[in-house]
């Protein structure tokens, strides 16, 4: 992959990090497992290395995707749903699935090509429609700071007591979701810079650190103030029906359509990223044979992530997410030193 593409990857898994020297060949390889594995040695690197390949696999190639196909599947039914007119959301998920299986048989070079493309284009668009949104209601944006404010320290004052928001509640939802959407710490990303055919490991570090800012502080915090300067809180909807709130209260039905087309999007980039993510993995576990075996599996779960009910399949990707956390945070520390050899000798 060339490092723009590599980016493109890495944000297309997040909307959904880390480097080595001495174990330049581990980079080269592909990914955490490997980094992981050289950070300890022995018995417990090989430990730690499949466990964090089996819960990216689980969390990623199967709960994460079921996550994307059951938004987009919600997105279109409630389009189609303000039209009276009901469709079966497995479909949606079939479609999806039918056209994740193409690429997936076309390879890595195939796939970054089509992440890259979708990924920059819709980003646009996105951030496009967000900001005309957020003009058109600008006289409301101090008061969407002050939500924001009173939510951080008393969250009850902003959503009701009766729902039982309390501070726990508040980081504990903000920490999965702010990990489900960056994925910073969880070693998911680095097995796209990892193929990066970049001239020195820090650039792509840096390149790395850019995802998760065009993720978080752009694209993240559009939706956000969408949300809260059309006041689609109140609404009592939740998940993409409360984007789609904040979009048409602004835009009428055209805004229903475009979150829609925006998450289809948005969403089939990050199924092309985690498949890809979890093949690296499955590769290390099993061997290449098992691949083909692997993809047939991810289709499967797409379609039955579509129908599922929001709260499993959110709480299924939430606990392997922090699975994931943990072998990945431990190697990091224990290769920070190597990480800050590299960055003085590139500086």
């Amino acid at each position: 992959m060339t490092p723009l593409q590599s980016l493109a990857t890495a944000i297309g898994a997040q909307v959904g990090t880390g480097n080595l020297t001495g174990a330049a060949t581990a980079l080269i390889a592909g990914g955490p497992v490997y980094y992981i594995k050289e950070a300890f040695k022995g018995k417990f690197g090989i430990i730690l290395s499949n466990l964090f390949a089996v819960f990216i696999v689980l969390a990623l190639g199967f709960m994460g995707i079921m996550v994307q196909s059951n938004s987009v599947s919600s997105a279109f039914t409630e389009v189609f749903a303000t039209k009276g007119i009901n469709i079966n959301p497995i479909y949606i998920g079939i479609l999806l699935a039918i056209l994740a299986i193409f690429i997936f048989l076309g390879g890595t070079k195939t796939l970054a090509k089509v992440i890259e493309k979708i990924v920059s284009f819709m980003a646009f668009v996105y951030i496009i429609g967000s900001l005309i949104l957020l003009f058109l209601n600008i006289d409301k944006f101090s008061e969407a700071l002050k939500i924001i404010f009173i939510g951080a320290f008393k969250p009850s004052a902003v959503l009701g007591g009766t729902l039982g928001i309390t501070i726990k509640e508040s980081i504990r939802y903000g920490i999965s979701r702010g990990l489900f959407s960056n994925e910073a710490r969880m070693g998911s990303t680095p097995n796209a810079h990892a193929r990066a055919n970049a001239k020195n490991p820090h650039e792509q570090g840096l390149i790395a650190m850019l995802s998760v800012f065009i993720d978080t502080f752009i694209i993240l915090n559009l939706t956000v103030f969408a949300i809260l300067t059309t006041n689609a809180i109140s609404s009592g909807k939740d998940g993409i029906s409360l984007t789609q709130v904040a979009f048409s209260s602004t835009f009428g039905y055209f805004g229903n359509i475009f979150i829609a087309i925006c998450l289809f999007f948005f969403a089939f980039s990050t199924i092309l990223s985690w498949h890809f993510f979890g093949a690296i993995n499955i590769k290390y576990l099993f061997g290449k044979k098992i691949i083909k075996i692997y993809s047939i599996i991810v289709v499967i779960f797409i379609i039955l992530g579509s129908y599922l009910k929001v709260e499993i399949v959110w709480q299924l990707a939430d606990l392997f997410n922090g699975f994931m956390v943990i072998p990945n945070v431990l190697a990091l520390i224990f290769l920070s030193n190597i990480v800050y050899k590299i960055y003085k000798q590139y500086k």
